[in-house]
């Protein structure tokens, strides 16, 4: 049952990423707006697909944390449900991809027209000039910045090595960082196909000021609130480096979404 529940979720999910390519194709000569609520009605159905076809669903703790303006948001990664659920969450988002993700037909479309930050990672530091230039201007145009430090999704119970672009870009502006830990890999393996029923928690911690700090010093702050919280909400702990465990941080005052 779990297999053919993930296959018709799957069905659904093609056939509706492939309708709404064509409606942002289509919207391009209209305002962005337009071709980002294609982008949003996407997402949504996305998740309400899976919850009907998967019994799998999502809820979001620590919501509150959320600044009133645009901020940079950095993001454990381990399954596509976060990206939805982001991308339902935050107002108005730019998301840092790789290049190659907008080569996929239709959702590599749909993609392209919500203007990522889309960058090539065998450039080094010129993608990295490309990330704190972009971004700079989208935090000021009012698009908050997402982003997955550790690069790539992660297994549940695995722990990547942080990077520092999105610090670096929030430290050269001043902006505040969010730091978000989700637990969806222990229901949607990493590069699996069946998607396990239950509740998937999403947790926002509260901003970290960026003035005054180095790019460094705020990845630390980031991993070490991501990784602990990941203690408190995952079934799986975390493989911790050398065998330590991060300094003990303040969790999240939870709201259900």
């Amino acid at each position: 049952m779990v297999f053919l529940r993930s296959a018709l979720f799957m069905i659904g999910w093609a056939l509706n990423t492939v309708l709404c390519a064509f409606g942002c194709i289509l919207a391009i000569p209209l305002p962005y707006r337009v071709r980002y609520a294609v982008i949003s009605y996407w997402c949504w159905f996305a998740l309400k697909w899976l919850e009907i076809t998967c019994g799998l669903k999502g809820k979001v703790i620590g919501q509150e944390n959320l600044p009133d303006a645009a901020a940079v948001v950095m993001s454990k990664h381990q399954s596509a449900w976060e990206t939805m659920a982001l991308q339902r969450l935050l107002p108005l988002t730019a998301w840092v991809v790789k290049r190659e993700l907008l080569w996929i037909p239709f959702f590599g479309w749909g993609l392209w027209s919500l203007k990522p930050i889309a960058l090539n990672r065998s450039r080094g530091s010129a993608a990295g000039r490309m990330l704190t230039q972009q971004g700079s201007a989208r935090l000021k145009d009012g698009a908050w910045i997402v982003i997955f430090p550790e690069g790539t999704r992660v297994a549940a119970g695995r722990r990547g090595h942080y990077k520092q672009g999105g610090a670096r870009l929030a430290c050269s502006i001043g902006a505040p960082v969010v730091p978000v830990a989700v637990n969806s890999g222990e229901f949607w393996p990493r590069n699996g196909f069946a998607k396990q029923a239950g509740e998937i928690t999403m947790s926002i911690g509260p901003a970290i000021a960026t003035e005054g700090k180095t790019p460094d010093q705020v990845t630390r702050e980031v991993e070490a609130w991501i990784e602990n919280e990941m203690v408190r909400i995952s079934g799986v702990g975390p493989c911790w480096p050398h065998g330590q465990r991060p300094e003990q941080v303040h969790g999240t005052r939870s709201v259900t979404a």
